[in-house]
């Protein structure tokens, strides 16, 4: 169940470790191999100013590197208190901050473990190579440095937005196949909500997230013992102790736990892994964010609403049924929970509307998107955005007493308070 997160937190700090690693045994084994392999090719400098040059780089890389902790920690907490605290995980384990900081630090003991290879045995020489390359892992250095800079530019809010927004982009494509596609999860669903489970999987430990199912493995095993599992939680749900993870109905013999295990990962926080409400979820707390009072930046919030809408429509010409899974011979093996396009307006819209409600910005850029909304997707999914529609005149109507202020804040504006298309009746 922890392997993917186990082995995410493995690579998040040995990245640095193992940089440190090869720059340790580098600078003591090519000089030694230098000596060996070619004895006469050394570097004219004189030994002081090799013992300098060492000396001054390894000494620098130390005020480098906590600078780049400096910067890494500014990034943070920036992104904790001025957009949303579950952005923080990803800022931190960005991986031009791993690789910058695993560079100053392989620069800075290789330039101490090479010291030892000038004047080997009295020669009097400086060798050549090892030289060469702790000048260039200075010249990296330099070039991780300006990445690192220019990475700051993450936390402008276009760029925060914008990266939300790829993150669910990319998992809706993985994840939903198009409406008019023939292939994909099953729709359908057969009838076992009589059969009680004949096994139930349950959490012991702390509280963890479901962070993704395994489909493939649990439809194989399912179809092994005969059976069907189904999750009782959707990914991204918490489970706390004693609480069931899966079920199991008519299979023929106990499946062991452990591979049901395997099929379920859980982990401390949620991920966009099979999870497109994350990101919209994430979207939502910066709008909710920059509407609160002490902030008070609705510009923000319909920034963060032309990110939600975009992932919507993606949503809205997707098939969203996709909780059956069958094997093979089309028999039902697993069924997985997933929302319903109703979860997803309320989960874009609801928090949005309350805490913008006395914004005319925000009304107006929610008219333009409902709108837009209903004229492209499907007509299935056109009621469920027309009481949202009808919500918002309600919500005006409570928030703005005054006719011309109504009439106003019913216009659709795609940029808030921009260029009005026309304005809602009623």
């Amino acid at each position: 169940m922890f392997s993917k997160e186990y082995a995410r937190e493995m690579f998040y700090w040995g990245v640095p470790a193992l940089y440190a690693a090869v720059a340790i045994a580098a600078g003591f084994t090519i000089p030694l191999l230098e000596d060996r392999i070619f004895p006469g090719f050394v570097s004219p400098m004189s030994l002081s100013s090799a013992t300098a040059i060492y000396s001054s780089i390894a000494s620098g890389m130390i005020a480098l590197t906590g600078i780049v902790f400096s910067l890494a920690f500014v990034m943070v907490q920036f992104s904790a208190t001025a957009y949303s605290p579950r952005l923080v995980g990803w800022i931190a384990r960005d991986r031009v901050i791993l690789h910058s900081l695993g560079i100053f630090i392989a620069t800075f003991l290789y330039g101490v473990a090479a010291l030892a290879g000038i004047d080997r045995r009295g020669s009097g020489h400086v060798p050549f190579f090892s030289v060469c390359l702790e000048v260039a892992l200075l010249l990296a250095s330099v070039g991780m440095f300006i990445a690192l800079i220019n990475r700051v530019g993450l936390l402008q809010i276009n760029r925060m937005l914008a990266f939300t927004g790829d993150q669910g982009r990319e998992v809706i494509s993985t994840l939903y196949p198009p409406l008019n596609s023939t292939t994909g999860p099953d729709t359908t669903s057969d009838d076992f909500g009589s059969l009680p489970p004949s096994q139930t999987l349950i959490h012991h430990g702390g509280p963890r997230i479901i962070q993704a199912v395994d489909v493939a493995s649990l439809v194989n095993l399912a179809k092994t013992f005969d059976g069907i599992v189904q999750a009782v939680g959707a990914v991204g749900d918490t489970v706390i102790e004693l609480t069931p993870v899966l079920h199991v109905y008519a299979a023929r013999g106990p499946i062991p736990e452990r591979r049901l295990r395997n099929g379920v990962e859980l982990g401390k926080q949620r991920t966009f892994e099979q999870d497109p409400k994350y990101a919209i979820r994430l979207l939502v707390d910066i709008a909710i964010k920059a509407l609160s009072p002490a902030i008070n930046d609705p510009t923000t919030a319909v920034q963060a609403l032309d990110e939600i809408e975009d992932l919507l429509l993606r949503l809205g010409r997707r098939r969203l049924e996709i909780g059956n899974y069958r094997d093979g011979e089309g028999k039902l093996r697993l069924i997985v929970p997933f929302p319903t396009w109703d979860d997803l307006l309320l989960l874009a819209f609801d928090e949005i509307c309350s805490c913008g409600a006395t914004s005319m910005q925000v009304m107006r850029r929610m008219n333009a998107l409902v709108v837009n909304l209903i004229q492209t997707v499907p007509k299935e999914r056109q009621p469920a955005l027309e009481l949202w529609a009808a919500r918002l005149k309600v919500m005006i109507a409570r928030s703005f007493p005054e006719s011309e202020e109504r009439r106003a804040a019913s216009m659709e504006d795609r940029q808030g308070l921009g260029a009005p298309s026309r304005h809602l009746s009623g």
